[in-house]
C-alpha cells in the first residue's frame, strides 16, 4: 500500500529566516512558522485562539530564495514533508526534531519592502526550480498560448443593480 508524507502551511514568519552553507556549498535555510485557529469555546462562549509553531527548512536554491525574499511577519505558504531527525544535545542526550522539509513556497500578501508594484500575489517556487543558476520559475501564473490561438475578447458586461461591477477579478483566494 502507498503512503503519503505531505504537510502545506499557511502561516506568518516568527522571525527572519537563517540561512547557512554546508562545506559543499548547498544552502540551507531554517525559518519558524506561526499558524493560527480560531474557534468559539462552548463553555464560555468566547473567542478562542491557538498558535502553533513550526520549524520549516529549506535547502539549495529554495533555500536561498527563501533567505532573500522571507522576512519576520510576512505570510507565506509552504507545502512539504515532514521529517524526525535525531541528534545530541551538549550533555549527549538523544534528543528528537521533528520539521517540514519545504519542497514549495508561495510568497503571499503584498511586495511591500520589495519594489514594484503591488499585484497582491507573490513568487511560487519549488525544488525542482534548481536550473543552475537561472532565475527561479514562478509557479503562479499559468503558461501563455501562442497569440494565434487566444480568443478574441469579450463584450464587456453589462452593468449589474448589485454595485460589484468595478472589482477586481483578481481575489487572492
Amino acid at each position: 500500500m502507498a503512503s503519503i508524507n505531505k504537510v502545506i502551511l499557511i502561516g506568518n514568519l516568527g522571525r527572519d529566516p537563517e540561512v547557512r552553507y554546508t562545506p559543499s556549498g548547498s544552502a540551507v535555510c531554517n525559518i519558524s512558522l506561526a499558524t493560527t485557529r480560531n474557534w468559539k469555546s462552548k463553555d464560555s462562549g468566547d473567542k478562542v485562539e491557538e498558535t502553533e509553531w513550526h520549524r520549516v527548512v529549506f535547502y539549495d536554491r529554495l533555500a536561498e530564495i527563501a533567505g532573500e525574499y522571507l522576512k519576520k511577519g510576512r505570510p507565506v505558504y509552504v507545502e512539504g514533508r515532514l521529517k524526525t531527525r535525531k541528534w545530541q544535545d551538549k550533555d549527549g542526550a538523544e534528543k528528537y526534531t521533528t520539521e517540514i522539509i519545504a519542497e514549495q513556497m508561495q510568497l503571499l500578501g503584498g511586495r511591500e519592502g520589495m519594489g514594484g508594484g503591488d499585484d497582491g500575489g507573490g513568487g511560487g517556487y519549488s525544488r525542482g526550480d534548481e536550473g543552475g543558476g537561472e532565475a527561479p520559475q514562478r509557479a503562479a501564473r499559468p503558461p501563455q498560448r501562442p497569440a494565434a490561438s487566444r480568443q478574441a475578447p469579450a463584450p464587456a458586461p453589462q452593468k449589474s443593480a448589485t454595485g460589484f461591477d468595478d472589482m477586481d477579478d483578481d481575489i487572492p483566494f
